[in-house]
């Protein structure tokens, strides 16, 4: 038995147990001079190479709960009542639930008949005699000592798990791990006691000074376990998430698009009306929009215009929507449902074109929270308006864009939306999930653009980005996206090249 075999640190933990035979582990790291982490490492070597022994030792703790507490001191609900029968005799079953409480009546009444204590006769509720403790009611006080665990109540396993069922007692697991040394650990501690003994310098470093002086030869050279994989490092990063926001924001500010941003209480008016969506649409009820109590200024410029545009159409040739348009409800404030209302009350305040911005933010719906859905997510809006500038155009520019966040395959179909003609909804193609629709675009109508007097075409598009990010970063579930799970967090990768 070499000295090699050991390091100092194992040495200095094989040196505790020749004096302790047997420890658990939380003794051990009391006793130890080395850190928790390389005492724990050297315990697991050591136990490899035979000198010790580890042994995991489980047990449960009964704990009384707040309810158990209470019937230890004045009985079971079934025990009161038993001996109130004793003292008063056969009471009518409504006499009881007026000297007890209903619940407490409600739960004797039935632990009475089970363990066949009482009986109702016609209304009336009759003791079967004096009854001597029960099981369950000595494992009451059994529990209430100092430290009982189950070696204590072996006996007893059916009535713990009804005590524990009626949630008059808490079983909480304990485990211990006890370490033993080995007599191949005892008998290589007899040979090399001076060894235990005297401090050996341990080599972590072959240096090619150390070669040429020799120094090698008067130390331990400390083994390298090659097959040991290293500790994993979790550096610090961006959210995964926040990554995906950021990727995009560059994807097309690279395009030459400019950023912008809004608030996120809006009007009825900006978040609808200027959109030309009809005030009885859908979309609008209260099961799809967050309202607020507060009503906003509407812009008195533009107000006149859109009301013909709802009414009759203005000057647009459109017949409009009918009906009378009403300036309460373009009041209501809201939280926005879409960034479209960014986009289009920049418009109003920019009329002129050229015009090429996006904006990245949260939108707000009232939404049934599951795997695919949210009441709150990202949306990314973008506009381009300029003399000339077509339906193509749009494409090319969606196409690029999506290409740019490493799709292949991107294809569009045609679609409806209350503010664009022609509209389209843009799809990719993920391996393994087929084609997948990501949001929606179009040019926008004239009932959206010329009351804000603008007589060019505006392209526009909406994009769902937390579906993006989902397929991106491999999830089923949108939820993980906004969950604090630090498992997630850590493994997911910094990026990856091609994923697509």
């Amino acid at each position: 038995m070499a000295d090699e075999r050991l390091t100092s640190r194992e040495r200095t933990i094989l040196k505790i147990f020749i004096d302790s035979n047997s420890l658990f582990e939380d003794e051990l790291l009391e006793l130890s001079p080395l850190m928790r982490e390389q005492t724990l490492r050297s315990v697991i070597l050591l136990e490899e190479k035979g000198f010790l022994e580890v042994n995991e030792h489980k047990w449960d703790r009964y704990l009384l709960t707040e309810e158990g507490k209470l019937y230890l001191e004045k009985g079971l609900p079934e025990r009161q009542i038993l001996e109130y029968l004793l003292k008063e005799g056969s009471t009518p079953i409504k006499t009881i639930r007026d000297v007890f409480s209903p619940e407490l009546a409600g739960i004797a009444l039935g632990w009475l008949k089970k363990k066949k204590w009482a009986k109702i006769d016609k209304g009336v509720l009759v003791a079967e005699g004096d009854v001597e403790k029960g099981v369950d009611e000595r494992i009451l006080e059994l529990i209430n000592t100092a430290d009982p665990t189950s070696d204590e109540l072996t006996h007893a396993k059916s009535e713990i798990e009804i005590l524990k069922n009626r949630g008059l007692i808490e079983i909480e697991p304990h485990r211990r791990r006890r370490i033993s040394i080995t007599a191949k650990g005892i008998a290589w501690a007899e040979q090399n006691r001076d060894l235990i003994e005297r401090e050996v310098k341990e080599i972590t470093r072959i240096t090619p000074e150390l070669i040429r002086n020799g120094g090698w030869r008067d130390g331990f050279i400390l083994p390298y376990d090659i097959s040991v994989s290293a500790k994993r490092i979790y550096p610090a990063k961006i959210h995964p998430y926040q990554r995906i926001l950021d990727r995009i924001r560059r994807t097309f500010i690279e395009m030459g698009f400019v950023e912008i941003k809004g608030e996120i209480i809006q009007s009825s008016f900006w978040n609808f009306d200027a959109l030309f969506q009809p005030q009885d649409h859908p979309a609008r009820e209260m099961q799809d929009t967050f309202y607020l109590d507060l009503k906003a200024e509407l812009p008195e410029k533009f107000v006149e215009k859109v009301k013909a545009v709802h009414e009759n159409g203005g000057d647009t040739g459109s017949k409009g929507w009918g009906g009378v348009w009403q300036e309460e409800v373009a009041k209501q404030k809201v939280l926005r449902t879409h960034t479209t209302s960014i986009t289009i009350k920049y418009l109003a305040d920019h009329p002129e074109p050229p015009a090429k911005v996006f904006c990245i933010d949260r939108v707000y719906r009232r939404e049934t929270m599951d795997a695919t859905h949210t009441p709150e997510f990202e949306q990314l809006e973008g506009i381009v308006m300029d003399e000339g500038v077509s339906f193509a155009n749009l494409l090319g520019c969606l196409s690029t864009f999506y290409h740019l966040m490493g799709f292949e395959d991107v294809r569009f179909r045609p679609g409806y939306f209350p503010y664009t003609e022609p509209s389209v909804e843009a799809e990719v193609y993920v391996e393994g999930r087929g084609w997948i629709e990501l949001g929606g675009a179009g040019v926008f109508r004239e009932e959206v653009t010329k009351p804000f007097g603008i007589d060019v075409p505006v392209l526009a598009w909406g994009l769902g980005i937390s579906r993006l990010a989902m397929i991106i970063l491999g999830l089923d579930d949108l939820r993980k996206l906004y969950h604090s799970d630090i498992r997630w967090l850590k493994e997911t990768a910094v990026c990856e090249i091609n994923k697509f």
